[in-house]
């Protein structure tokens, strides 16, 4: 999200079903989106991470890719963040696992058709990949990307100002406060 060539590109490693990844994306992301990645100090890469004790979590990553193959990616990451208490494991809801009708809300009826048909094969609920599921190529390049920092939690996320790499950050940290070392970065010279 946002323009490639910011000053600040920060790469987000995260899982649907994770409650810091939503802590995060509620109290940090969003404001951020709203702010500094619509004023292009900030270019926002979403990295899909599911992690094996999640349930759900790649399902719902197989969503948001359908969803960013038809150009509505911020729309079902919202989607499914501003709803993953009534659809993850450790939500109240039942049946659990149960995230289409959100997915459905966030898009139009024909976009969530499109999606419906990207997301052939690949309904089934499991961290495995799946042959037929044509959006999981997707997902393992960013879980490939991931073992390379390594991630071993979520979310985790890297900045990179002006090409220059900062070490890679574990849970969830208040805009504030990220605001705050953006602000001192982007007032260096």
């Amino acid at each position: 999200m946002g323009n490639p060539n910011a000053p600040i590109k920060m790469e987000v490693f995260d899982d649907y079903e994770c409650p810091a990844c939503d802590e995060l994306y509620e109290e940090t992301l969003k404001p951020m989106i709203d702010s500094y990645v619509a004023e292009g100090k900030v270019y926002l890469i979403h990295r899909d991470f599911p992690l094996p004790g999640h349930m759900y979590s790649r399902r719902a990553a197989r969503w948001v890719n359908a969803a960013a193959r038809i150009g509505k990616f911020e729309a079902v990451e919202r989607a499914l963040f501003d709803n993953q208490m009534a659809w993850s494991e450790y939500g109240t809801e039942n049946p659990k696992g149960v995230m289409e009708p959100f997915v459905k809300a966030a898009l139009t009826p024909s976009e969530f058709q499109r999606a419906q048909r990207l997301m052939r094969g690949c309904e089934v609920n499991t961290q495995e990949e799946i042959k037929g599921c044509a959006l999981d190529s997707d997902i393992q390049h960013d879980i490939a990307l991931g073992e390379l920092i390594p991630v071993a939690r979520t979310p985790t996320f890297v900045i990179t100002y002006r090409g220059e790499p900062y070490p890679p950050i574990v849970g969830a940290m208040s805009w504030p406060l990220l605001r705050q070392f953006f602000d001192q970065l982007l007032s260096q010279k």
